[in-house]
């Protein structure tokens, strides 16, 4: 069911927050934000791929740290020629939720990552995106990957990278808090509906409730993800209210029509397909 969830188009983009970002650059496919923090900068890559998929750089003052590498030709190249026009090596490349065309690369991921992208779920996700996608798709990395425990720090060009567990409803990947300022899980927050590939099940609701309450209280300033862009405290507070109230209306509602129209109810006009969540609430 993961696989064929995934498989739907991602297209619930998370709001970006695009104060003191650079301009996009119109002649490219993908869209690139740059931001300042407080002893590095940090490049925010939206692919604007069919499944709404995010990069970034993490730039310190001799190396660049990226994750999450495009999947995609057309965006792996950008994404490339950017890194160039940066002028600093890479200094390693961390592979949290997505695997993408960073062969070659030092390649680092949270602990379990490698064994769970060579199991079934993983694996049959990545076979169906190649019997769709065809040659657009990079070459996978080839190379073995390192591992970090959860719960431990890696200092990469004086900066801190804690990795700590996602969403237990999640594939194994590691929310990832960066310099103390920037807070990295699988899914950007968002105003607006959550979509049924981020949220299947009540038990999702449980648990990505759960991880959002833990980042808001991880004294981030902004929260980034592997599906959006950058969002700040506001997002995530939206998050928490919202699957609060979902929690709420799926007690008290027997079927997903009811449920549905209570949460247009509560939310009128808000973005995404609230009937595509009941329906994935509500499944046998």
């Amino acid at each position: 069911m993961m696989v064929a969830a995934l498989m739907m188009s991602c297209n619930n983009n998370a709001q970006q927050q695009t104060n003191n970002a650079d301009e996009a650059d119109a002649t490219l496919t993908g869209a690139f934000s740059t931001y300042d923090m407080d002893g590095f900068r940090l490049h925010v890559y939206n692919s604007n791929d069919v499944m709404a998929d995010a990069s970034y750089i993490i730039e310190g003052q001799d190396t660049l740290i990226v994750m999450e590498y495009p999947l995609f030709k057309v965006n792996a190249a950008e994404f490339t020629d950017y890194i160039n026009q940066l002028g600093k090596p890479v200094e390693i490349d961390i592979t949290d939720y997505h695997l993408g065309g960073s062969d070659k690369l030092p390649l680092t991921m949270p602990e379990g990552m490698p064994a769970f992208i060579e199991g079934p779920v993983y694996s049959g996700m990545m076979k169906q995106f190649a019997e769709q996608f065809g040659e657009t798709m990079v070459d996978l990395p080839t190379q073995k990957a390192s591992e970090v425990p959860f719960g431990q720090t890696q200092r990469w060009n004086g900066i801190d990278f804690r990795f700590e567990h996602g969403a237990t409803s999640d594939f194994p990947g590691a929310s990832i808090i960066i310099g103390s300022q920037v807070y990295y899980t699988h899914w950007t927050p968002s105003e607006s509906h959550v979509s049924p590939l981020q949220v299947g099940s009540r038990a999702a609701v449980e648990a990505e409730l759960l991880e959002a309450q833990k980042a808001l209280s991880s004294g981030a300033k902004y929260f980034i993800g592997g599906h959006g862009g950058l969002a700040q405290k506001e997002q995530v507070e939206f998050k928490i209210a919202y699957l609060q109230k979902v929690k709420e209306l799926v007690s008290s509602h027997k079927d997903a029509a009811s449920f549905a129209e209570a949460l247009q109810s509560a939310y009128p006009g808000l973005a995404g397909d609230v009937n595509a969540l009941a329906q994935a609430l509500y499944q046998k």
